[in-house]
């Protein structure tokens, strides 16, 4: 149980820093016919290689855990 959680907690990070890399900005809007209280995200230049990074050793991690540990 814990590797399957810890490996999807990873491949998602992994998954937002690469798209953090693809992606100049983000443009959040509430939903409406009006562009009323939308707002820019734009990540700074350190996220996307903080992310993936993060999500790789969380990965490499997910796979050392023993499938079923002995006790």
């Amino acid at each position: 149980m814990w590797r399957s959680l810890f490996m999807a907690f990873g491949l998602f990070v992994l998954l937002m820093g690469a798209e953090a890399l693809v992606i100049d900005s983000a443009t959040l809007a509430n939903h409406g016919d009006a562009m009323v209280g939308s707002r820019e995200v734009a990540p700074p230049e350190w996220v996307p290689w903080s992310l993936l990074s993060a999500g790789a050793v969380t990965v490499l991690y997910s796979i050392t855990i023993p499938q079923k540990l002995k006790g």
